[in-house]
Parts: structure tokens; sequence; C-alpha cells
């Protein structure tokens, strides 16, 4: 047995959390970084550290959760919240006020923005209460305090900012009138007793959890999710996380890019008109970003290009630009046919099978996602990027082998970009 696999036990009793999610150099990273603060000199001398400290407890797990976050992260989820809401409300002639629920809320991000969607949408602050949850008792502290500084901004527009935020130096602090709609605690998705005794969620926001957890653990969480959905109500999930919710009893409501769920014996919504959303969350995945990133929070950043890579001529960086803007401005059609073109005029490049990937995860297309991630990777066997990417649909799916494999290549990846980087 390898000597750490005491330390993944643990992790996955305390949070569900599964190694081959997150593969072991995460968690092992972890380990030696509170056995140094510990001052810990074996991996047995801080295993009994740990299992005589609650406080070391914690600082492990608060090791491993990497928070990535942003506001409104994935918008068109808070649209299709604010007309579901408007609706409900209509439904239960305003008799109650609304009850949502954001867990993990993380650092505070997606509760503040499904309380200023709310409020934007014109709900009065009597019709609506936001409860955030978390298992990481510094996350909820700094979201209590409620200042954020500019790697929660993200996207191009920045409205909310000027309506809802006030200036604080470097950072930005959220206004009283949306600290007061949400509610912040402590707590953790696998206790069977979670909010027992508390009338259900109209709407529960559950994004980017499922995807760390084995298939019998999803099943755990699913069942107490199951509980706090209202029997009408809907769960909205992460991108990759629609296979598991499907096994497990809930459907798509059929709003795109919205990746909300309900009961399967619930009524579909009527379809809305056509929206056209802010911008796609692959803003941030078009963009470079360090390969430590990568590696603290697989699956929600992407890494840049890798140095040896050919330099593209000025016509085809102008090109890819052009797809990297459509895509950040929520031109997902445009996009998909700028990158369509690019690929008929000249030599396949990964990053744009790998964007035509995200494009497709983004919609909803897991199956087809998965293509174009492998073509990337038929090009560029070490793509951070599509690997991180594939390996999340496959753990959605259930495939934990592939899934691990896919991840100890980007870890041997990141490990040869350490290495170049030292030199």
């Amino acid at each position: 047995m390898n000597s750490d696999q005491r330390f993944f036990d643990f992790l996955k009793a305390r949070i569900g959390l599964d190694v081959t999610s997150v593969g072991p150099a995460i968690i092992e990273r972890a380990v030696r970084q509170r056995s140094a603060a510990s001052h810990a000199l074996t991996a047995d001398h801080y295993w009994q550290l740990l299992q005589g400290s609650e406080n070391e407890q914690q600082a492990l797990i608060e090791a491993v959760i990497v928070p990535e976050t942003w506001f409104f992260r994935y918008p068109e989820s808070f649209v299709t919240l604010a007309r579901l809401a408007s609706k409900r409300l209509t439904e239960i002639n305003n008799l109650r006020a609304l009850r949502i629920l954001s867990l993990p809320c993380s650092t505070g991000e997606e509760p503040y923005s499904i309380a200023m969607a709310l409020l934007d949408a014109g709900l009065k602050p009597h019709q609506f209460k936001v409860d955030g949850m978390d298992v990481s008792p510094l996350s909820v502290e700094k979201a209590r305090r409620a200042l954020y500084g500019k790697n929660s901004f993200r996207g191009h527009d920045m409205g909310f900012r000027e309506r809802h935020f006030s200036a604080a130096g470097d950072s930005f602090r959220l206004d009283q009138r949306v600290l007061e709609q949400v509610r912040l605690q402590v707590g953790n998705l696998l206790d069977p007793a979670l909010l027992a005794g508390e009338p259900p969620y109209d709407f529960v926001f559950c994004r980017n959890l499922l995807i760390y957890f084995d298939q019998a653990t999803q099943k755990q969480v699913f069942e107490v999710l199951k509980r706090l959905t209202h029997v009408d109500g809907v769960l909205f999930i992460g991108p990759a996380e629609g296979a598991p919710l499907g096994r497990l009893g809930m459907r798509s409501i059929g709003i795109a890019q919205s990746f909300a769920f309900s009961h399967q014996n619930a009524p579909v919504p009527e379809p809305f008109p056509l929206f056209v959303p802010a911008p796609l969350p692959v803003q941030k995945q078009l963009r470079s970003a360090p390969p430590t990133s990568l590696r603290s929070r697989p699956f929600a950043s992407v890494a840049p290009m890798p140095a040896a890579a050919k330099k593209p001529d000025s016509d085809t960086a102008g090109l890819l630009a052009n797809i990297a803007a459509l895509a950040n401005e929520g031109k997902t059609a445009q996009a998909r046919v700028a990158c369509e073109s690019y690929l008929r005029s000249h030599e396949p490049v990964a990053q744009v099978f790998c964007w035509l990937g995200l494009l497709s995860d983004v919609a909803g297309n897991a199956l087809e996602a998965q293509g174009f991630y492998r073509k990337a990777l038929y090009l560029e066997p070490q793509h951070p990027e599509a690997l991180m990417h594939l390996a999340a649909l496959l753990q959605a799916q259930g495939d934990t082998a592939g899934a691990r494999r896919l991840q100890e290549r980007a870890a041997r990846s990141g490990r040869a970009a350490d290495s170049e980087r030292k030199r």
C-alpha cells in the first residue's frame, strides 16, 4: 500500500474527495506542506499529529481545497435563475420568500452573485434569501468579509461591480444591501443530517463538486441534494456533471448553458425566448494562466502553450485571437464557425481543437467535447488544458481509470515545465 494511502482515505472520509479526480500529486504536495508547517520529520509523525488535532485536520483539508471562483461564473445560469425565480414567485402567489442554497459557496462569489442577479432582475429583498455553505471555515470567513480583489472579477461586463461594490484601495467591498440577503455558515455536504428540519430550497447551486467524488459518493451526495431541493425546484451544476445527475434521476430543464436540472417527475419549464448570453466562462480558459493554477485546482484554469511550440505568423495569430475574442464575448456559434474555418485553411492546431472542445463542453455536449479534446491530444499529447478537461469528462462518466491516466500525464507535464523554468 502506498504510504500516503491513509491520507487519501482520510480526505475521502472527511470531504468525499476521490484521489483519482485530482491526482495523487495534489494530495501528496498538501501533506508535504502541512508536514513542514507542523515540523513533522516523517510521514508517520505527521499522521500521528493529524489524528490528534482537529485543527490540523482542517488545515490539511484547506491545503487541498484551493478555491477557484469568480463573480457570475457561468453567466447564463444566473439569467436562468432570475427568470425562473420570477415565475416561481407567481406560482406561489408571493406567499413566502424564495429559498436559495449555494454549496459549496467557497469565498462567497457565487451566493453574492445570486443575490445581485435577483436584485438586478427586480426582486425585492423580502422576496428571497440565500444560504451559502462550505466545508472550509477559512473560505466562509473570507466570504463574510466580502472584500474582493481583481481576480474575483473576470469578463468584460463589470456593470454589476459599479452597482454593488465600492472601491477599497486595490480591492472592492460588497454593499450592505447584498450582504443582508445572504446567510453564510460552515457545513459538510457528506453529513446526511445537513440542514435537517429546514424547508427545502427552491433553487440549489452545487457546481463543480460532483466531479471530485467517486460514483458511490456522488450517489450519497445526490440523496442529500434531492432532500434539500424542493420537488418543483431546480438544481444548478457544473458543465461536466450532467452525466452523474442523469444517472441519479435528474433531467436537464433544456435551457442551453444554464446547467440546470429538475426532478424527473417535475414539469418541464416552458422554453424561454432566445437569450444572447454574457461572456462565457471560457474567457479565462482561452487565456494563458500560470501552470501553478492548473495544478492547484484541476479543471479550473488553462496552462499556456508550450514554449517550444512554433510561433504563428501574424495572419494565423490574428485568426486565433479572433476566435478567442468571439468566445469571450459569448458568441459561441461564431466562435465555432471561426474554428472550423481556421481548420479548413490552415494546418491543424491543438489549441483550436481544444477551443472546440470547450465550446461543446459549455454547451453540454460531452461526447462531442470528448472527441475534440482527443484530437487536440493527438496533435499535442501533453496539451495541459485538453488533458484536464478530458479527465473531467471521463471522471463524470465513471471512467476513473481513464481520468487517472490523464491526470498523471498532466502532472508529469507540469513537473517537466517546472524543471524547464528553473534552468
